[in-house]
Parts: structure tokens; sequence; C-alpha cells
């Protein structure tokens, strides 16, 4: 169900990184009558062609929100934006860090005046219509300055149940693993339930009785909408690969659960059973593939041509089983 952004005061942003969900965000946020301004890598998608062009085109106090991978590529552009940024600017990491990356970033800014806010944001490339879950940590006079664009990106109705002040510096990432740890083990019990009536000879048509449990039955949700409109497409997902990819997220929630000894043995699972989809073609692991692919726009791979065999040689002595 579409989802019209929030209407609030209209206020102007830097947005860095244009890539599947930071595009449809500006999208988003200039459907709502924000300002926004994008720098990306991509010369056709962006506004402005350096992030010291793109912090010169904001009026101070500038917000800058940074949407590019996790891990070094975010790093390196926090500590760019620390030597062009004044004090009483803020930056938002809304990609998936690490949330033990935020503090360092947060410190680094902060030396210059700076605030920082780290952002879990869920939604995927269906964001743009539907709205986005919002994770956030940081400062609670950084959160109020950022509630017209909050507002504007989760999705209609009540706030509190499309955005979450979660904590200080590092809560929002933190959320967000969770919460990516929770979407690892969903999806493979759909996954499991997928292979489970695929085995089956009783059962003539998995497609439809997956289609029947979207609607008053206790299993039914958004992901459960988004396996049955790929397999609408593919009703036997035999066009992709059963290999799925994990973004690391999976791996730091069955880390965290290790350091707190909180048992996690879905998660964990759900994790260990990503790994093995890149041994084997597992139909359950093409069915969390196509759930991938659905909600995040996520490569999928096909499957490998079959090559007939050669006949084997017959050993020595053996005869007809």
């Amino acid at each position: 169900m579409q989802s019209d952004p929030v209407q609030s005061s209209a206020v102007q942003l830097g947005l860095v990184g244009l890539g599947r969900m930071g595009a449809n965000m500006r999208d988003r946020l200039r459907a709502a009558g924000h300002r926004v301004i994008g720098f990306a890598r991509t010369a056709e998608m962006a506004d402005v062609h350096s992030l010291d062009e793109l912090v010169r085109a904001l009026e101070p106090p500038r917000a800058v929100w940074v949407m590019v991978p996790a891990g070094e590529p975010t790093k390196q552009t926090v500590r760019d934006l620390a030597e062009l940024l004044e004090p009483g600017d803020v930056v938002v990491d809304g990609g998936n860090s690490q949330y033990t990356d935020d503090q360092e970033h947060a410190e680094l800014l902060a030396g210059n005046g700076i605030g920082y806010v780290d952002c879990g944001v869920s939604g995927g490339v269906w964001g743009r219509d539907n709205g986005y879950g919002l994770m956030a940590g940081g400062a609670t006079a950084d959160i109020e300055r950022l509630l017209p664009i909050f507002d504007a990106l989760r999705p209609g109705g009540p706030r509190e149940e499309g955005f979450a002040h979660a904590g200080g510096v590092g809560a929002g990432h933190y959320a967000k693993m969770v919460h990516n740890g929770v979407e690892y083990g969903l999806m493979q019990a759909y996954g499991e339930g997928f292979e489970l009536l695929d085995s089956a000879e009783v059962v003539t048509d998995v497609a439809a009785v997956i289609k029947a449990w979207q609607r008053g039955t206790v299993v039914r949700s958004w992901l459960l909408d988004l396996l049955v409109r790929a397999m609408d497409a593919d009703p036997g997902l035999d066009e992709l690969r059963g290999y799925a990819e994990d973004s690391g997220e999976g791996r730091w929630a069955v880390q965290e659960a290790v350091e707190h000894a909180v048992p996690a043995p879905v998660i964990s699972a759900a994790l260990f059973a990503r790994f093995s989809s890149r041994q084997q073609n597992s139909p359950a692991m093409r069915a969390v593939a196509a759930l991938r692919q659905q909600f995040g726009g996520h490569d999928v791979q096909q499957p490998a041509p079959t090559v007939p065999a050669e006949p084997a040689a017959p050993l020595s002595g053996s005869g007809t089983e």
C-alpha cells in the first residue's frame, strides 16, 4: 500500500550516496517539499560533483545524510566531512555501519563541533512509496532537529510506529543489527517451509498454499507477500540459484548474542544456512534469495547450466543393482 511522505516544514539536506536506497530517499524527501542536494560518484545521478560543492551548496547549520556502503567508504566520507563542515552542522550515517564505528565517528566530528546521528533504515527498494522504518541514535537535540526529515521518510501514521529514538550514539545501528537478525530468522523459516512443501508429493500446488497464507493465518506478513510475488513470476523459484549473501549484520548480531550470553539459536542457524547456501543449490535458500531480491533489490545468481555427465565406467566385477 502506498504511503505518502509525511508533510512538515521544509528543510534542506545534503545526501551522499544515491544508490538503490539513497536515490529513492531523495525522491521521497523532495515529494514532501524538502530541498535535497545529492552527491554520488555516478555523475548522472548527482546534483553536485564533490563533497566540497555539496557543503558549499547548503546553508548553515547544515545536515548531511550519508548512504554509502558500510566500512571504509563510510569512514572516509565521515573523515572528509569532518574537514569540510562547520560547528553546528550534523552528520547522519544511514547505512548499515557496525554500531561500534559510531562512537569513533561521533568523537571525530565532535572535535570540530559537529553533531552525529546513526540511523538504521529499513524498507529496501519499496521505501520510496511505503516509507522507511527508522531507528536513530544520538543526542536528543540532534534528533529533534532532524524530525522533519525522519517524518518525511517514515510511513504515514503514528510516528512511534515507524520511528524510534533508540538511545545515544550507536543505538540506531545496534537496533538495525538486531532487526536484520530477526529478518534472517523469518526469511529462513519461510524458506524452509517452501522447501518442505516442495519436497512433499502430496502437495501439488506449493505456490497456491503459500499464497493462501496471506490472509487469516498467524504467519502472514510483508515478507510472505514478497515471497508470493516472487513465486507469481517463478512458481518453483527455478530461475535463480539458492545462494544468499549476508550483509554483515547477521554476523554482528550473533557475535553480540555470544557477548551478552543471549540464546539466539534461530538467528544463528539462519546465518549458518546462508553460509551453507554457497556450497549447494538449496530450495530453501532459493526462497531466501528471492526475498532478498524482492525487498532490497539485491543481486541473485542464475542456476548453473546442467551439463550431461559422462557415463561412469563400471567397476571391475560389479553387477547391476
